[in-house]
């Protein structure tokens, strides 16, 4: 453990960031889930209409820096592909 006030305001901060952002991710991965639980429920209406939500979620999670850019660009692409996939069946 560190000794220096310096370093324990450190640990103390870096908790609080810790926390913020498992919050952030937790949200972003729920919505993806339901998400992807109304694609697998071949609801593609609903999912056509949750998508710019879904996004919201995730360019907001990106905005705070908890996830990178390329990160929300993948996990949006994907989210697209997956779209794209029932509106062919």
């Amino acid at each position: 453990m560190a000794n220096h006030d310096s370093a324990l305001k450190r640990v103390r901060q870096a908790e609080k960031r810790r926390l913020r952002n498992r919050i952030a991710v937790g949200q972003m991965r729920t919505a993806i889930k339901k998400y992807r639980g109304l694609v697998a429920e071949m609801k593609h209406e609903e999912a056509t209409a949750a998508l710019p939500g879904i996004y919201a979620v995730i360019d907001r999670t990106e905005k705070k820096g908890v996830i990178h850019a390329n990160t929300a660009s993948r996990y949006k692409a994907r989210l697209a592909r997956l779209l794209a996939g029932i509106a062919k069946n």
